[in-house]
């Protein structure tokens, strides 16, 4: 009988604890909770073996076997984690592959003859010719620019060779100041009767190694080969036409766009105690592109959001409204999953009072950007003390990220996990994009940063702003 008086004694007092964690509104408390979080995290490191696991299936391009795969794999791990509601939502995604052909030389340089440039092709690039094709190269550092010169590109390749701003401390924005003329410069190069392009790999780390990303052509647009050079590359070119006037590029690729195929998003969550059907979601995107393992971008970020979930699983804390992790498809190049999730037939009766996304990489958390206004942004504030120890307490206006924009446009608040991010696209869409590249503690303080403010906003909703 003692045995079970204590036995029930012990239960009931953790019960009590439990519930003290899952209720309590006091300064004081929440700081132990947030202090049991980082020492479960950090004690357990488990970040870096999911992270582990979901590389190991190769990189995972959209319509790729690979890409299935994970798709497979992470909705396992999910259900092997204990996620309650674990389930595929089906999306068509688009399958581009890059085929075994990647070569450019420079072919008619007077001091240095032929010589070769490290490329690579951007996703929904074009095929050349069999054998290739050679024209003459003029370099440009702007779309305008394109459109000023007009016809006098017909027949050329068109070399965009705008840096990222080196100047700009941010590199997230410094890149978004860059990124046009690859995403939409072969395009628009293509209208002014270019053969192809060649476009200067968005990124500050000055080696041979060309970075990959997305191009877009309209369906009415005549789709040329695109590739993007490595910096190198890029400064050896430019060096050239400077001083020789006339450079002709030798061009060969052999990709290829086939038909859609299926995907999935995977989801998994903790169902809220009082509020099922409010939702605070916990977004990355699986698909990566296919020159490096897609460590950084975005299999971090599926890390992070899998071990955050797991972190207030094993805690025992079930919050007042749902936490939902959702593993995109599709981002890269096509954004199909983020754009099927609000659609899905899921949605129905749901409200998403908030979504947190990470696909920034997995290094060192400093914080959250934040999509609403400055109340909203002067209302999170209040939880950085439990953010703090992490170093992830700064909270900036900025938005979350274009899986969860769909979302937001809808007038759910979204936020995105902001790291250190000098090093970040020394890796991006690139083959230094590897497992080896990623520190398991960052990582795994990401991961932690995600669960603190999870769990904050399903438990309260959106803070109030102070009066």
């Amino acid at each position: 009988m003692k045995q079970i008086r204590a036995l029930t004694f012990s239960v009931f007092a953790a019960l009590l604890s439990a519930l003290a964690v899952a209720t309590a509104q006091t300064p004081s408390t929440h700081q132990e909770f947030a202090s049991a979080i980082i020492q479960k995290a950090m004690r357990e490191n488990r970040a870096i073996k999911i992270l582990e696991r979901i590389v190991s299936v190769g990189p995972r391009l959209s319509g790729s076997p690979e890409a299935a795969a994970a798709v497979e794999l992470t909705r396992q791990m999910m259900q092997d984690f204990g996620f309650e509601k674990v389930h595929l939502e089906p999306v068509q995604v688009p399958r581009w592959v890059r085929g075994p052909v990647e070569k450019a030389l420079i072919v008619n340089s007077r001091t240095l003859g032929t010589v070769p440039l490290a490329i690579t092709a951007l996703g929904g690039s074009g095929a050349t010719p069999t054998g290739g094709l050679t024209a003459e190269v003029v370099e440009v550092h702007s779309l305008a620019e394109v459109r000023e010169l007009g016809s006098r590109l017909q027949g050329k390749i068109v070399f965009f060779n705008r840096p990222m701003d080196p100047t700009d401390l941010e590199t997230f924005r410094a890149y978004g100041r860059a990124v046009d003329q690859r995403v939409r410069g072969p395009a628009v190069a293509a209208r002014a009767g270019a053969v192809a392009a060649l476009v200067r790999s968005v990124t500050t780390r000055h080696d041979n190694v060309p970075h990959t990303g997305v191009t877009i052509f309209a369906k009415d647009e005549r789709v040329v080969p695109a590739a993007a050079v490595s910096l190198q590359g890029a400064d050896l070119l430019s060096q050239l036409l400077k001083e020789e006037g006339s450079v002709r590029v030798h061009l060969e690729l052999s990709c290829s766009t086939l038909t859609d195929v299926p995907s999935a998003n995977v989801v998994g969550q903790i169902t809220g105690r009082e509020l099922p059907r409010e939702i605070v979601l916990l977004a990355a995107h699986l698909d990566s592109w296919d020159v490096g393992q897609g460590a950084h971008d975005d299999g971090a970020g599926c890390a992070h959001v899998i071990e955050a979930l797991r972190l207030l699983k094993e805690l025992g804390l079930r919050p007042k409204r749902t936490v939902r992790a959702v593993l995109f498809t599709n981002e890269e190049n096509g954004s199909r999953g983020a754009r099927a999730y609000p659609r899905a037939p899921q949605r129905r009766g749901e409200v998403h009072v908030a979504a947190i996304e990470s696909d920034r990489g997995g290094f060192a958390p400093r914080g959250f950007t934040v999509g609403g206004d400055s109340t909203v942004l002067n209302a999170l504030q209040r939880w950085a003390p439990l953010l703090a120890p992490l170093g992830a307490d700064h909270f900036t206006l900025g938005g979350g990220g274009a899986d969860i924009s769909p979302l937001g446009r809808n007038g759910t608040l979204t936020l995105g996990l902001k790291v250190e991010c000098a090093r970040y696209f020394d890796v991006h869409h690139s083959a230094n994009d590897v497992l080896p590249a990623v520190n398991e503690r960052e990582l795994e303080m990401g991961a932690a940063a995600l669960a603190i403010l999870a769990y904050r906003l399903a438990e309260e909703g959106i803070p109030a702003a102070r009066k």
